[in-house]
């Protein structure tokens, strides 16, 4: 099955379970997943997807601009090109170019230089807290679906390694919020208040990074 949209075809896959409704999702950049229960006929399907075709427009946008990241190499949101030369034996960097004699070695590089930046602005922002709050140890991880975790049990805060995608007010937002939750472990006014009072400007911050 496809489906047009803007004189482009899209591939749909249909997968069929036992669901009282139907999801509509985009995977891998452009197909269109429609999950259904074994009634709905690819009729009613065509149907839905005309009918959601705005939605599935800023979907499809979505999942290829997350596609395009991939492919490229940020530190705090600035993309760098990678020149692999098998003359150098460790990292250089010159401008907005990484030289590095091999994947392996600038992989192990980032990693490092990640956590040194992350490290780094969870101190500075630990110092800058008023509140009363644990020092915290840091953990970082890929993650799908949250930007960050506070785990009060041992004080850590965990924070998505996707953030090197973005600037560094982003990465200052989710430290800020996290640090807040071990004040207010919870999303109340007063979290919002607190998180607010390091980060004026954090509601356009999320919406950025919901985009």
């Amino acid at each position: 099955m496809e489906f047009k949209i803007d004189d482009i075809v899209y591939p749909v896959s249909i997968i069929r379970k036992q669901n009282k409704n139907t999801y509509i999702r985009v995977k891998d950049g452009n197909v269109i997943t429609v999950t259904a229960n074994r009634w709905i006929t690819e009729r009613q399907i065509m149907k839905l997807l005309v009918d959601n075709i705005d939605s599935l427009k800023k979907m499809i946008q979505k999942c290829q601009l997350e596609e395009e990241k991939k492919e490229n190499f940020y530190i705090l949101g600035q993309i760098y090109d990678i020149i692999v030369v098998s003359g150098i034996d460790k990292i250089e960097i010159d401008g907005f170019k990484i030289f590095t004699p091999n994947k392996r070695k600038l992989e192990l590089w980032y990693q490092k230089e990640m956590k040194k930046i992350f490290e780094g602005r969870l101190q500075y922002w630990y110092q800058i807290f008023e509140e009363c709050i644990p020092t915290p140890k840091l953990k970082i991880r890929n993650m799908k679906t949250r930007w960050g975790v506070c785990n009060k049990r041992d004080n850590s805060v965990t924070l998505n390694s996707r953030l090197m995608e973005y600037d560094q007010t982003k990465l200052d937002y989710v430290i800020v919020h996290e640090l807040s939750h071990f004040v207010h472990f919870n999303h109340s006014a007063d979290f919002w208040n607190l998180v607010s009072k390091y980060c004026p400007n954090y509601k356009q911050i999320r919406k950025s990074l919901k985009e």
